[in-house]
This record gives C-alpha cells, sequence and structure tokens, in this order.
C-alpha cells in the first residue's frame, strides 16, 4: 500500500513537470510563431476539374472509345496551337479572365479574417478590373468589431473595382450576411440561411446567488457608463436601458450599412432579424440568383482561369505535436467566454 502511495505521489509531480514544461514551450512557440510569416497556396481548379472528368473517363469507357477519345484530343490541341501561332499579336497576348476563389468558415470572432486580409492582399497585387473574386462564405455571425472588420476587408476589393460575388451554401446570417452584402452579387443555394439582421446580448447575473451565500462584490468604474450590466453585481434599471439603447444604436448601424450596400432591399421590413432560405430570400431581394457555388464555379471554368487562394497561418507547437485537443479547448473557451460576456454581436 506504501508502495501505491509513493507510486502516485511520483506520477503526480511528474504530470506537475510536465504540465510547467509544456506550458514554457507553449509560450516560447508562441512568441517564434508570430514572428514567422504565413504561406500563400495557389491552386488552378480547372486542372483539378480536367483531371477528374478524365480520372472517370477511364473508369467508364472503353479502351476503343477511350482511345479514340484520347486522339481526338490530342489533334484539337495542336490545332489550338497552330491557330495560336498564327494569331494576331493583339490578340496572343490577352490574358484570360481570371477568377479568384477564396473561402470563408465563420466563428464567432470572424476568425478567418486573419488569413482572408492576407488572402485579399496578394489578390488586389495581381488582378485587374476584368477579372473577379468569389467568396465561399459560410457563418452565422459573431461580435460586432470582428464581422465589422470582415466586411471592410471585402470592400476592398469593390474599391479597387474588381467585380465581388459571394456564395452562400448553407449560412451568411447576421455578421455573415453583413459581410455578404458587400458583394455586387450574391448567390446562394435553395435552402441556405440568409438575414437574421438584428443584435443580440445576454448576460447571465448571479448576483442573489451570491448575495444568499454572504459573498460580496465591489464593482468600481469611472464613467457612468462604463459597465452598464455585470455578471456579478446588481443591475440597475438605468443601466438595462442603456444597454438596450446600445443594442438599438449598433441595429441602426446594420441597418444602415446594409441598405447603403444593397438599395434595392426595403430595410425596415427585412431588418427583423427574421431569416430566409435562399428562394424566398430571392423574393426579398436578399441575394440576386439561386445556385450552388459548385454550380457557378464549374460555368466558369470554359471562359475562365479559376484559382483557389488560400493563406496558412504558421502551425503552433500543439498542432506540430499533434495536441490539437489543447487548440479544440482553447476555441471552445473563447466561444463560451463570448457568450458569458456583454458583447453585442451580430
Amino acid at each position: 500500500m506504501e508502495f501505491l502511495t509513493d507510486y502516485a505521489g511520483f506520477l503526480l509531480k511528474l504530470v506537475s513537470v510536465a504540465i510547467v514544461i509544456g506550458v514554457l514551450l507553449a509560450m516560447i512557440a508562441n512568441g517564434k510563431r508570430k514572428s514567422q510569416p504565413g504561406s500563400l497556396s495557389v491552386t488552378k481548379l480547372n486542372e483539378n476539374y480536367d483531371a477528374m472528368k478524365d480520372d472517370l473517363d477511364r473508369q467508364l469507357l472503353d479502351k476503343k472509345t477511350l482511345k479514340s477519345q484520347l486522339k481526338e484530343k490530342k489533334k484539337q490541341e495542336k490545332l489550338d496551337k497552330k491557330a495560336n501561332k498564327k494569331a494576331p499579336k493583339e490578340i496572343e497576348e490577352t490574358p484570360k479572365k481570371r477568377l479568384y476563389v477564396l473561402d470563408f468558415d465563420g466563428d464567432i470572432k470572424a476568425s478567418a479574417v486573419t488569413s482572408m486580409r492576407e488572402e485579399i492582399t496578394a489578390i488586389l497585387s495581381v488582378a485587374t478590373a476584368k477579372d473577379e473574386v468569389v467568396v465561399r462564405l459560410e457563418s452565422g455571425g459573431g461580435m460586432v468589431h470582428s464581422y465589422g472588420l470582415a466586411a471592410s476587408q471585402l470592400q476592398r476589393i469593390r474599391e479597387a473595382n474588381i467585380p465581388l460575388t459571394i456564395c452562400v451554401d448553407k449560412v451568411a446570417a447576421s455578421g455573415g450576411y453583413m459581410m455578404a452584402c458587400v458583394a455586387n452579387k450574391i448567390i446562394a443555394a435553395p435552402f441556405a440561411i440568409l438575414g437574421s439582421i438584428g443584435v443580440v446580448a445576454q448576460v447571465p447575473n448571479v448576483h442573489r446567488l451570491l448575495d444568499k451565500s454572504l459573498i460580496d462584490v465591489e464593482l468600481h468604474t469611472a464613467g457612468k457608463y462604463k459597465r452598464t450590466l455585470t455578471m456579478l453585481g446588481k443591475n440597475t434599471d438605468e443601466g438595462r436601458e442603456k444597454f438596450k439603447q446600445d443594442l438599438e444604436d449598433t441595429h441602426g448601424l446594420f441597418k444602415r450599412f446594409v441598405s447603403e450596400q444593397r438599395p434595392q432591399l426595403d430595410i425596415e421590413d427585412i431588418a427583423t432579424g427574421d431569416t430566409w432560405y435562399g428562394r424566398e430570400a430571392l423574393e426579398n431581394k436578399l441575394v440576386d440568383d439561386v445556385m450552388t457555388s459548385d454550380a457557378y464555379l464549374v460555368a466558369q471554368y470554359k471562359d475562365s482561369e479559376v484559382v483557389q487562394v488560400s493563406y496558412k497561418q504558421p502551425k503552433g507547437m500543439a498542432e506540430r505535436f499533434g495536441l490539437s485537443v489543447f487548440s479544440a479547448f482553447e476555441q471552445k473557451a473563447v466561444t463560451w467566454l463570448g457568450k458569458l460576456t456583454q458583447s453585442r454581436g451580430f
């Protein structure tokens, strides 16, 4: 029994030392990570599409038909090459329209904006007015300031006079729709969820529980409205009214932004916090067309060079050593913290 006790004590010390070392290493790695640049990845989707088509042909066609098809393809390539040589220099040097594809998968903090801002900067350095940027957007909204920044990043594309198309396959609600409305054209899948032009905030209050347990909480502020509502202290009617007024003011800013981007909307009718599916959203002028992002991109392959641009952040120590559980825990903690604080959210 004494041996087991000693052994348990030894294991506890070992685990404690391992945790301390792990935390120190993580702090060092995090510092290095901030100084390391990420990497930009470019994938030519036309080539991927052609490769899949060729693979399917090889699986389905008999040898004779496949051989004939390949022969015809090579013949056509030779003819195209010959025609290009004979073409006037002006036509030959005219580049093909390029369509840049970005993906934005939004959480409560709009964390994906960290990569998206780099992707947009890279695209704007080479794109021309005849090109197009397509963003495949998925987000149910989140913090006001975070999605305000994300929408502002998309505005950089519009300000550069480059056509911007937003494709929504699942959801672009609240802050997500705030981003989508910046586009020249919004395309949504038939059952994608759009809208939710409203503002929400909730604050749990445990003052009565603490009071019952004889636990005092002191809250000191400098400024009348520095803290309108609190989780631990006693809230006042004046604080509640100010908090609700702040929500109304934020909602007003939200409505003004959406109406400026899409003046065809009847903003008072749709800015109720309600949501609509794709086809209903089209009827309410929240979107411009109903189709999936896949259908839209495939239709562009023939006449455009379609490239997917992705900026990868440098991996931290947790990811490098496969300790993704720590990253997942951190993300979950941030999500719950956002829900428990009085931060206003779209």
